[in-house]
């Protein structure tokens, strides 16, 4: 049977971050390999964009009218 479990090692024992269900006073291999944890200092691209999705405010007619607000063409609707 192989389980994986995530622990904290506190400077003298690893510490499990959720109970584990293991036979008491069994031997156990274990293998340990540091995981590596995104910093939450670095948002992904992803959420920056999420946070911004919907929050410009400009005119009604933006979608159909933009290359007359990027580029300065008269406006189709003038047509």
């Amino acid at each position: 049977m192989i389980k994986t479990l995530h622990a904290i090692f506190d400077g003298k024992v690893l510490v499990p971050e959720k109970p584990i269900d293991l036979e008491p006073n069994a031997y156990y291999e274990i293998t340990i390999g540091k995981k590596i944890i995104p910093s939450p200092s670095l948002p992904d691209l992803w959420d920056l964009l999420e946070e911004v999705a919907g929050t410009i405010e400009g005119p009604s007619d933006w979608s159909l009218e933009h290359d007359h607000y990027l580029y300065g063409t008269p406006k189709q609707s003038n047509k």
